[in-house]
């Protein structure tokens, strides 16, 4: 499989050291990087289909009143 990179982040200093200092032992700063991606994906696709089931659910109600 191939892989894919992301652009380059400029962020402020305070925020880089900020990162390395919450780092475990092991843990690249790359893969903090990566790992909060990932996170930030599924919490975003969680969302969108909590929304998808409530607006469904809204619908069959509304359906079901008629």
């Amino acid at each position: 499989m191939k892989t894919a990179t992301f652009p380059s982040l400029r962020v402020d200093p305070e925020l880089r050291s900020a990162a390395e200092d919450v780092l475990e032992v092991g843990e690249s700063l790359s893969s903090f990087v990566e790992q909060s991606i990932r996170d930030g994906v599924h919490r975003r696709q969680a969302q969108r289909e909590f929304l998808e089931r409530g607006l469904k659910s809204r619908d069959a109600a509304h359906k079901a009143q008629s």
